[in-house]
């Protein structure tokens, strides 16, 4: 079915989009961009994205989606959730649209080329770096660079489809989010700190992590996310927020903070979206191709901070956990920059 060299269709021939992006947290934040660019450039379509329903919410309210459509990824695991998978499909199918409608698989994997193709439209679209068969269920396949950063590979369909991409015009149309309950107003001035992550050797060690709030202070410091480990900083400038925000409320703290700190995750890409001042901090992965993508958002790699495009090759390609000087060293530059406005 795939056909690289055929000739895209115009968007204009269609009166409404699905675009297929059900995880993760971070790669959603990233698809953000391309689907502004359809957006603006056809206001006629009613797009709808489905997403995983954990992820639903940072979606929700977003201004270029006329409605979030959950895909319930977690209830088809095991053998019993293939079967529930399958009698999903006729509720999928049945789902209201607008004709005709195009398909744009932003994912690439097995289940979302199956799910797009069940859906029932005559055009699918997807990018060539998708895996595990996926690219069988497309009508249309677009061409990119499988190292570039995710933005960048997904801002590539859009383009395929004759809508001009400039750098200026490359947003993150995140919700605006809402407090969380029992915020307290007299943290109007606070630095949100997100020390942990799923990922094997990017979380900050207990004793880092003290050393970073060690030297935040007197700022105010936040501390979002979840972890397993019952260990926390102590200080009386530390409000410990882990496991006590939703991703909306978690979005609503990184727009108010002065800055944001977070480790390589999810919540990082979408503090770099909602707000310039923001440190990621990389320590095995490579900045270039998953760091925050915003220009003037900065990366801590390598025992340096710079912006992502500034690191070398071979500082990407190192491995380098953040030890106790390094912390300090990170809450130090990050009271400077707030100092220096």
């Amino acid at each position: 079915m795939t056909s690289a060299a055929r000739q895209l269709p115009s968007l204009r021939d269609f009166r409404s989009a699905l675009i297929v992006k059900p995880s993760s947290l971070g790669d959603i934040v990233h698809t953000l961009p391309a689907v502004k660019a359809i957006r603006d450039a056809h206001p006629h379509l009613k797009i709808r994205w489905l997403a995983n329903t954990e992820w639903t919410p940072i979606l929700q309210g977003s201004p270029i989606i006329d409605e979030v459509i959950p895909f319930p990824r977690k209830t088809f695991r095991g053998l019993a959730g293939l079967l529930r998978f399958w009698n999903w499909r006729r509720t999928w199918m049945a789902l209201p649209r607008e004709e005709p409608e195009v398909v744009l698989d932003f994912q690439g994997l097995f289940r979302s080329g199956v799910v797009s193709s069940w859906r029932g439209s005559p055009c699918v679209i997807g990018l060539s770096d998708a895996r595990e068969g996926a690219g069988f269920f497309y009508n249309h396949t677009v061409p990119v660079d499988a190292g570039a950063h995710a933005v960048d590979r997904y801002l590539e369909l859009p383009r395929a489809l004759g809508i001009p991409i400039k750098p200026q015009d490359i947003t993150f149309e995140l919700t605006s989010g809402a407090a969380p309950a029992g915020w307290s107003e007299s943290l109007f001035q606070f630095i949100v700190v997100h020390p942990w992550s799923r990922g094997e050797g990017k979380s900050l060690s207990n004793s880092s992590l003290q050393a970073l709030c060690d030297a935040l202070a007197p700022h105010t410091v936040v501390l979002v996310g979840m972890t397993d480990d019952k260990t926390r900083p102590t200080g009386e400038h530390i409000h410990d927020w882990s496991h006590r925000t939703s991703l909306s409320e978690l979005i609503w703290g990184m727009r108010q903070a002065q800055f944001c700190i977070s480790v390589d995750s999810g919540p990082m890409h979408i503090a770099a979206a909602v707000n310039p001042h923001t440190l990621g901090i990389h320590t095995w992965s490579d900045p270039r191709k998953v760091g925050p993508y915003p220009a003037g958002v900065h990366v801590w790699k390598a025992d340096r901070i710079a912006t992502r495009g500034e690191f070398r090759p071979d500082e990407c390609v190192t491995e380098a956990s953040v030890s106790d000087q390094a912390a300090k060293d990170i809450g130090d530059w990050v009271k400077s920059r707030i100092a220096n406005g």
